[in-house]
């Protein structure tokens, strides 16, 4: 059995392929919904970079929750610690833009004599 790189523990290396590769699966079986990409965990984490919104890294967060959700929401995004996790989830909260409600909320707007072409 090949050993840890020093100074990483091997509950944090992540699964790895033969080749040494992460293993980060694209679609959960069990679930049948795609996986969200490494690209789409970058783009959330670069845009609350430029929002501001992880300037100040002071705050601290303790709580209790299921090793099982956690576990899935790591399996889900490729994300290997608990900290990127919380950081990850709270930036996708922070900068939700609301289109289900603003789009339940816009029902019944346009002139239903509007001529759409069709």
């Amino acid at each position: 059995m090949a050993k840890a790189p020093a100074g990483k523990s091997p509950s944090r290396r992540g699964k790895q392929t033969a080749h040494g590769m992460s293993r980060r699966p694209r679609v959960e079986a069990t679930i049948g919904r795609v996986v969200p990409s490494e690209t789409r965990v970058q783009a959330v984490m670069r845009a609350a970079e430029r929002s501001g919104l992880l300037k100040d890294k002071a705050g601290r967060i303790g709580g209790r929750v299921s090793s099982a959700l956690v576990r899935q929401a790591k399996r889900q995004t490729g994300i290997e610690t608990d900290t990127d996790l919380i950081e990850f989830a709270l930036a996708t909260i922070a900068l939700e833009d609301n289109f289900a409600q603003v789009f339940k909320e816009s029902r019944g707007t346009v002139d239903p004599k509007l001529k759409l072409g069709y």
